[in-house]
């Protein structure tokens, strides 16, 4: 069996895997990562993004072995040092950007890769940057003033759907 070696949030980890092995299960069943969601297994659904060498990955279309030497960041290592809420996700608090949650940890770690790419995007941007991560609950609405809200940007004039 092969090893793999990688960062995870901030610390080294490594351990023996199948080659088969998703980086979505690794992370899930070898490190206890379970913040990371396994909607589909077909990359349709978002819910297991993480960032791999600082890039939104969907983790369940990626093998363990592949972020071999890879700095990967789950959503577990996104709160602050004090582990108080980070931006983005007070925002998701704050907004009422989730329901039933199960989304939610790859819906945050898709904007935060948003928001280092554009850091004020328009609500037609947030759109269709979340174009790849489902949510069966909100209707979106939130979730989009939660993400431009984290942005710093005033959210009284978005519209309702």
């Amino acid at each position: 069996m092969p090893q793999v070696s990688m960062t995870v949030n901030g610390k080294a980890t490594s351990g023996d895997v199948e080659g088969r092995t998703l980086l979505s299960a690794y992370l899930r069943d070898h490190l206890g990562m379970t913040g990371t969601h396994v909607g589909c297994d077909t990359s349709q659904c978002g819910a297991c993004v993480v960032h791999v060498n600082g890039e939104a990955v969907k983790s369940c279309t990626m093998f363990a072995a592949e972020a071999d030497g890879a700095t990967v960041d789950t959503i577990e290592g996104q709160a602050n040092a004090d582990g108080s809420l980070n931006v983005i996700q007070q925002a998701f608090q704050d907004h009422h950007g989730l329901q039933c949650g199960f989304c939610t940890p790859g819906m945050v770690m898709s904007a935060a890769a948003l928001l280092k790419e554009n850091p004020k995007p328009t609500e037609q941007e947030v759109r269709d940057y979340l174009e790849g991560n489902l949510c069966r609950c909100t209707g979106y609405h939130n979730i989009v003033k939660a993400i431009l809200a984290a942005s710093g940007q005033d959210v009284g004039a978005i519209a309702a759907e």
